[in-house]
């Protein structure tokens, strides 16, 4: 088959990591880097070989683009994305969709119009793909745990000041959309949202405790409450020095399962009495994780987008689940601001788009 030309769209820290996975999938070519910085855009295209340029619309008419990587500051995302749809080009966004959940509900509302028209468009949330999420949310959907009745999830990282220095986008609400939370928990969020289901409401707190030059959170707290009864606690925070690994626990009426640092750590189900049933023993926790584990984890995604488009077929994490896991970390900022809990149904509405207004 073919190979498919790939346009990277930001050449930071991310861009990279897309870069160096597109050229290790089979069927994935990376035809252009697009960033507006020169440095950033010719440094990632002398070390891949790609075609440099400033803008999305140059690298779309400059040659045969199939799939774009948006990798730039998140309040970008939705709009890239836009373009690259409107070229008729297969889209792959980095998480969040957006930092503007107005932003975000736009384009996961032409979900079905862009299934229709042949376009994939997916979001990135490549723990889905690894192999401890997939042990786990199989024995959840399979009915394993029985009836599922709470969780509690926690991201437990660090960001000294020079994180949040590196850049001017990073910790504003314009172009980051949040903090701990959006940025780098919104990842457990899609997982916990996978596996749980939709929540109803929210109730929140958010503080900024160890970080200067910063209009967001670096401690997030709250409470979900799902649609089947179960409840979660979800925490976040880039203040926890010198910073800890990624934990997700799962609980229910017939089992129970903890994901440790995207390794399996617990899991105990019907018809499956340890983790070690599961999974290969390189995915157990405490096992020694590859250096490129990083990269492996956006190659799995890869490996999706690629067979829906090949097949046809929609993506395993699509627009609205981008949009859903966007809406509940905005859920979050909502119940803080006013100090009490949030419907997430009124921010998938849009009650809430512009929190500076209904702070006041």
């Amino acid at each position: 088959m073919t190979s498919i030309p790939v346009a990277v769209v930001g050449a930071g820290i991310i861009g990279d990591a897309h870069a160096e996975a597109v050229a290790r999938h089979p069927r994935l070519r990376l035809a252009a880097v697009v960033d507006s910085d020169p440095p950033a855009r010719e440094a990632l295209a002398a070390k891949t070989g790609a075609a440099a340029f400033a803008t999305l619309a140059d690298a779309l008419a400059a040659g045969p683009i199939r799939l774009v990587a948006v990798c730039t500051p998140s309040g970008l995302h939705a709009a890239q994305a836009e373009e690259a749809l409107a070229a008729g080009v297969h889209v792959l966004v980095e998480k969040p969709l957006d930092a503007s959940p107005g932003a975000a509900r736009r384009l996961a509302d032409r979900a079905d119009e862009l299934a229709e028209s042949g376009l994939v468009a997916s979001v990135v949330s490549q723990h889905r793909f690894d192999p401890a999420s997939v042990a786990v949310a199989a024995a959840v959907h399979g009915g394993g745990l029985g009836q599922l009745t709470s969780a509690v999830a926690t991201v437990p990282w660090w960001r000294a000041q020079s994180y949040y220095d590196s850049a001017d986008w990073r910790g504003t609400r314009r172009l980051d959309g949040g903090g701990a939370l959006m940025n780098q928990g919104v990842h457990t969020v899609d997982l916990l949202l996978w596996l749980l289901g939709r929540p109803v409401e929210v109730a929140a707190y958010t503080a900024r405790l160890a970080h200067d030059r910063i209009e967001v959170e670096d401690v997030a707290v709250a409470t979900l409450r799902f649609a089947s009864g179960a409840l979660a606690t979800l925490h976040a925070t880039t203040a926890g020095h010198p910073g800890l690994g990624v934990r997700l626990q799962v609980h229910g009426t017939a089992g129970s399962a903890v994901i440790h640092d995207d390794q399996l750590e617990y899991l105990h189900a019907t018809g499956m009495e340890t983790a070690a049933d599961a999974v290969p023993a390189a995915e157990l926790r405490g096992a020694a994780k590859p250096p490129d584990s990083f990269v492996l984890g956006h190659l799995r995604q890869y490996d999706d987008v690629v067979a829906a488009i090949d097949g046809g077929r929609p993506p395993g994490v699509g627009l609205r689940d981008g949009m859903l896991a966007v809406a509940v970390v905005h859920a979050v900022y909502a119940s803080a601001a006013l100090g009490r809990p949030v419907a997430v149904d009124e921010v998938l509405a849009g009650a809430f788009d512009d929190l500076a207004e209904v702070a006041r």
